[in-house]
């Protein structure tokens, strides 16, 4: 005779999961395989999720690192991190067909920044060194007309040439609360810096953190489904942990330590924005086959925000 399961009771958050910039970034991947036939090649992961990137590898897709390893006569993709002005040049250059599947939100970033340098300001940007997004934005701009920011003690080291002339610009999948102190900090050092004209995190990053803080306090172990390279998923293990919660970021169900997720009678589970709900459904499962899981879903308002698709994979 079986023992019975130990109950669980599981609060997911909400939102959680794909965003639109995601899921826009997806589906021109998907409809450039259905228009120009396979192998359509994509620059960089489309999105940092390898049940994304294997699925899509499936339907046909070819992930390079770099643009010369694109043949002449075929189609490419830019992720929805964004690329450095020079691809799409050098994509232009060879003739190529491509589709930028960058997310607008992303994509105003760099219209910002643009604008700023025309302006004649020094722009502070306030993110990862290394992340594609970064570097992409950093690729909008001439060499040396922008700095980055990674912590409040870079704000401190800071010897700008012109003072009075500075704005500042952030990553859109940062901690909101780790930008805010970094951004405080600038504001205090350098009171007439220019500020964006709104946040430039995006909204799905705020709202899944916000859904973290909902439930973290009352867990005893939190689950955040996401890639290792993912900075916004990154992020709500960071959060999870802050409010009180261990966390532990999974990519998939066998990724479970269940030595360290133990026996507790509460534990909450989230996504980050590339991670689509199959893999939530697999982690419920996965639990479900150990406890007697009930399901709690965090209460939200849901997210409406969609973004059109390029005009030439809708004509």
């Amino acid at each position: 005779m079986s023992l019975p399961k130990p109950e669980l009771q599981l609060l997911i958050a909400a939102p959680r999961g794909f965003c639109a910039g995601v899921d826009r970034a997806i589906k021109i991947v998907e409809l450039a395989i259905e228009r120009f036939g396979p192998p359509v090649y994509v620059r960089h992961e489309i999105v940092h999720n390898r049940f994304v990137v294997d699925r899509l590898r499936g339907l046909g897709a070819v992930f390079v690192q770099e643009l010369d390893e694109v043949p002449d006569g075929r189609p490419v993709v830019f992720s929805a991190h964004g690329v450095p002005k020079v691809v799409p040049a050098a994509a232009q250059a060879r003739g190529l067909d491509y589709l930028d599947a960058t997310c607008p939100l992303v994509s105003k970033v760099h219209r910002q920044a643009e604008r700023l340098i025309e302006a004649g300001r020094h722009i502070l940007f306030i993110g990862h060194d290394g992340h594609p997004e970064v570097i992409g934005t950093f690729g909008q701009v001439p060499p040396g007309t922008m700095t980055l920011i990674e912590s409040i003690e870079d704000v401190a080291l800071l010897e700008p040439a012109d003072p009075g002339n500075l704005s500042f610009l952030t990553q859109t999948t940062l901690s909101v609360d780790d930008t805010a102190q970094i951004v405080e900090a600038l504001q205090v050092r350098f009171p007439a810096i220019l500020a964006p004209r709104s946040e430039d995190i995006c909204y799905a990053t705020s709202n899944r953190q916000a859904a973290v803080k909902t439930i973290a306090s009352h867990c005893e172990r939190m689950l955040v489904i996401g890639a290792p390279n993912s900075s916004n998923s990154l992020r709500l293990a960071e959060v999870a942990e802050r409010s009180g919660a261990p966390a532990r970021l999974i990519q998939r169900a066998a990724d479970i330590d269940w030595d360290w997720l133990g026996t507790p009678r509460i534990v909450g589970l989230t996504a980050g924005a590339s991670a689509p709900e199959i893999l939530v459904r697999e982690v419920v499962e996965a639990l479900a086959e150990r406890f007697e899981v009930t399901e709690e879903i965090g209460e939200h308002e849901p997210e409406r925000m969609t973004f059109k698709l390029p005009r030439e994979l809708v004509a």
